[in-house]
């Protein structure tokens, strides 16, 4: 398992609400507490101050203060505006009049509302999940980001019922896939595959439609995993596959396997087309900056080393590739991009691109998970490059939308208001309106849990 932030490095940092402005955006990495954060660029530091400039000037212009404005879609797009003026035009397309016209906003949104939104990573902890050091993580995030979180001691924000209030009721998601990770030690999993197939049997059920999908993990190596993946087939019934080459996700594995492993995989992709379940999720990249050292000996195994071999003699499954195998984790992408202007590559993602035009196939799939989260703040123009490099290689409909755990767990934490498209002049209704929904929904996610029995009991 990962190391948290011991008490030297709790010292170098403060807390999110007090040490970074309340801006739309986010204008610096913040810390799960599971990693000692980056600081604050010279960079970021300028967006942060182009963003209150053109909060006071616009907001001044509708009669709102400086935090009203922030929390407008007006105030969306001035931190959008910001960012184009110090990262370059053309990153976001945003008009400056959408910083003060609140009926351009409602416009926009009214344009976008027809969207189907399929996240394809989703994450949440079962209810009997107990290890104190995500309970540590929970109370550290009360202490020092947001001293109205509720409940740090019980993990409720991590669970059930504020996952199913975050996908359904405080994002536009249209479907989900419910996913999972392996650990080498099983009392660590998230929720076990059971778990998974009951929490879309509830949501679906409740739902009257199909609005969630389910993974089973699959651990290759392990012993009985083949044995798990029969039971699969036959009572889960999942709607694709998960699993990670590298093992275990937070420390050097003793189970890291390959895609392309004629003896271990090839006889799981026969039992997979056989039974209709052609699609497998792998988690590849987000190693630390000392990975060689840190995962010593399992490290390649994150690499896109073995998908374009297993694509071409499986033609009949499809790989998606989970956070585009990016390498940067949880860190400033300024070396990055560094070295994307100067060898136009981006390392393991430029690999994953050209797995198409290599080996002559067209079944894999880039999602962009936490590596579009953490570089469309930290540098969007390194994220645009990502996101071209991924539509270039392997086209634009093979580029795919995932969350990760940020929905769930970071976008909880922060419980920043949402910006809201109508008139900014209403804020004072609005933001209590949000919070008489934020009850209801909880509620609501309560009254499902009791309906329809909890999915996640031991």
């Amino acid at each position: 398992m990962g190391s948290w932030l011991s008490e030297r490095e709790q010292r170098l940092v403060a807390g999110a609400e007090k040490a970074s402005a309340a801006t739309p955006i986010p204008t610096q990495i913040v810390s799960n507490g599971e990693y000692l954060p980056p600081p604050q660029s010279a960079t970021q530091k300028r967006v942060e101050q182009r963003i209150l400039e053109l909060a006071d000037v616009n907001g001044k212009r509708l009669g709102l203060s400086r935090r009203q404005f922030m929390q407008t879609s007006c105030g969306m797009a001035a931190a959008f505006l910001a960012m184009n003026e110090i990262y370059g035009s053309g990153v976001f397309q945003v008009d400056a009049a959408e910083a003060h016209e609140p009926e351009l906003m409602q416009a926009r949104a009214q344009s976008l509302s027809g969207q189907f939104i399929f996240d394809v990573q989703t994450h949440f902890v079962r209810d009997d999940f107990d290890h104190k050091e995500l309970l540590d993580l929970a109370k550290f995030a009360a202490a020092h980001w947001n001293p109205k979180l509720e409940e740090a001691s019980s993990l409720i924000r991590y669970k059930f019922q504020n996952y199913v209030k975050e996908i359904y009721y405080d994002s536009d998601t249209s479907l989900a896939l419910l996913s999972g990770a392996p650990f080498d030690d099983p009392t660590w999993w998230l929720l076990s595959n059971e778990q998974i197939a009951r929490t879309r049997e509830v949501i679906n059920d409740f739902a009257g439609s199909r609005r969630l999908l389910a993974h089973t993990v699959i651990t290759p190596k392990q012993p009985g995993w083949m044995d798990e993946v029969d039971k699969a087939i036959s009572i889960y019934k999942p709607d694709s596959w998960k699993s990670y080459t590298i093992g275990d996700p937070l420390a050097p594995s003793k189970y890291p396997w390959r895609l392309d492993d004629e003896q271990v995989m090839y006889p799981f992709y026969e039992k997979a087309v056989k039974a209709g379940i052609t699609t497998i999720c792998i988690h590849k990249g987000l190693l630390p900056p000392d990975y060689e050292k840190s995962f010593a000996g399992v490290w390649e195994y994150a690499t896109t080393w073995d998908i374009g071999k297993a694509a071409k003699d499986w033609p009949q499954m499809t790989f998606v590739v989970y956070h585009s195998a990016l390498r940067p984790f949880l860190e400033l992408p300024d070396q990055a991009w560094g070295e994307f202007e100067s060898t136009g590559r981006i390392r393991w993602a430029t690999d994953l691109a050209e797995i198409p035009e290599k080996f002559g196939v067209s079944n894999v799939y880039a999602e962009l998970g936490t590596s579009f989260a953490n570089s469309a703040v930290a540098h969007p123009k390194f994220s645009a490059a990502l996101v071209g490099a991924l539509i270039k290689g392997l086209g634009v409909d093979h580029v795919l939308w995932g969350t990760d755990f940020r929905v769930v767990w970071i976008a909880a934490m922060a419980d920043r208001s949402t910006a809201t498209a109508g008139d900014p002049r209403g804020h004072a209704e609005e933001v209590w309106l949000r919070g008489s929904r934020r009850r209801q929904q909880y509620d609501q996610a309560d009254d499902l849990r009791q309906q329809r029995g909890s999915p996640l009991s031991p």
